[in-house]
C-alpha cells in the first residue's frame, strides 16, 4: 500500500491507490487537503477547457463532478471523441486527480417535481447500480448528497449508503451528508445533522461524514460544526467541510474565514461548491481557500506537479 501524505503525492501515486491507501493520505495531510466541486452539464467556464481542470489548476486535490449522469455521461469540455464510459477516465488522464462524483438519496417523502436545472435523473440517483457503474468508470469517490428542491433527507442518505457499501464493498470512498437542506425544511438550519445522525451515517459504511462549513448554514457555527466533526472522528469516520450555498462565489476575505473556521472546526476535507459562477467556483476563491489552509509551498506544488510524474 502507497503510505504517503496527499499533500505529497504525483498524479501516478494517485492513480495507484486504493480506498484504504486513499484514506490514509487524507489523514496523514492534516487538514490539508482540497475539494472542489463543478457541474457536468453547464458549459465551461473557459469554453473548452472542462471546469474540473480550471479548478485543477488553481490548487485542488480531488475533482467532485455534480450532475453526472451514469445513463447519459458526459462532461461540457472533454476532447471531442471521448466515449461516454471513458468519461471519468479520460478527466482523470487530463488532470492527474483523484475524480470523485455525487449521488443523490432523494426520499420519496419529500420528492419534488420541478423544472429548475437540478431536476433528477434516474442516472444521478444514489442505487447500487449506479454505484457500480461509476466505479467501474473510474470514480475512487462517491458523494451521497442531494441538490436544491430534490427532496433529499437524512433518513434516505442512510439507507443508500448502506446499500451502496454492500455493493461497491471497499473499491471507493463513501461520503454522506448534505451541504444544505436540499428540499426538505425540517432538515434545514440548524437541524440539518444531528449527531445520531453523523453516528448512524458511519455505522451504515460512510468513511467520510459531510457537513455544512461553519458560516454557510444557519446555526452552524464553529462550535457546532466541532462538536459533530468529534462526533464523526469518534465513530472511525472522517469529516469534509463544504461549501454548497453559493459563497463560494463570496469574496476572498470571506472565503478565507470560512476556510480557517472550518479547519479550527477539525476538518479533515475541505470542500467548495460549484455556483460562482454556474459551473464552478470562482476560480481565485479555489486558490484563496487552498492557500488559507496550507500555504503558497503546498498549493503551488500541486499546482505545479506535471501529470506525467
Amino acid at each position: 500500500m502507497i503510505n504517503k501524505r496527499f499533500l505529497d503525492c504525483y498524479s501516478s501515486d494517485l492513480a495507484l491507490m486504493n480506498k484504504k491507501a486513499l484514506l490514509y493520505a487524507i489523514r496523514a495531510s492534516e487538514g490539508r487537503v482540497m475539494v472542489s466541486e463543478s457541474i457536468a452539464i453547464t458549459q465551461p467556464l473557459l469554453n473548452n477547457v472542462t471546469n474540473a481542470e480550471l479548478a485543477a489548476s488553481q490548487g485542488a486535490d480531488i475533482l467532485l463532478i455534480n450532475m453526472f449522469d451514469s445513463e447519459n455521461p458526459q462532461i461540457q469540455g472533454l476532447p471531442a471523441g471521448v466515449t461516454p464510459e471513458q468519461t471519468l477516465h479520460e478527466l482523470q488522464r487530463l488532470t492527474g486527480r483523484v475524480i470523485g462524483v455525487n449521488l443523490e438519496a432523494v426520499d420519496p417523502e419529500f420528492a419534488c417535481a420541478h423544472d429548475d436545472i437540478w431536476k433528477m435523473k434516474p442516472g444521478r440517483a444514489a442505487t447500487s447500480e449506479n454505484a457500480r457503474k461509476l466505479v467501474e468508470m473510474g470514480a475512487k469517490i462517491l458523494v451521497l448528497t442531494g441538490n436544491p428542491n430534490n427532496g433529499v433527507s437524512n433518513r434516505a442518505l442512510g439507507l443508500a449508503v448502506e446499500d451502496i457499501r454492500k455493493e461497491v464493498g471497499n473499491s471507493a470512498v463513501l461520503i454522506t451528508g448534505k451541504m444544505h437542506g436540499a428540499g426538505v425544511v425540517r432538515e434545514s438550519g440548524s437541524t440539518i445533522i444531528s449527531e445520531e445522525d453523523v453516528v448512524w451515517f458511519a455505522s451504515q459504511g460512510a468513511d467520510v461524514i459531510l457537513l455544512p462549513a461553519p458560516g454557510t448554514v444557519p446555526g452552524m457555527s464553529q462550535q457546532r460544526v466541532a462538536s459533530l466533526i468529534d462526533t464523526a472522528h469518534a465513530h472511525g469516520a472522517l469529516a469534509m467541510t463544504t461549501i454548497g450555498t453559493s459563497q463560494e462565489g463570496a469574496d476572498i476575505s470571506t472565503i478565507r474565514q470560512i476556510a480557517l473556521m472550518s479547519k479550527m472546526a477539525g476538518a479533515d476535507l475541505h470542500h467548495i461548491g460549484d455556483t460562482g459562477y454556474m459551473g464552478i467556483a470562482l476560480p481565485e476563491n479555489i486558490l484563496a481557500y487552498s492557500i488559507a489552509i496550507r500555504g503558497v509551498r503546498h498549493t503551488y506544488a500541486r499546482i505545479a506537479r506535471s501529470i506525467n510524474r
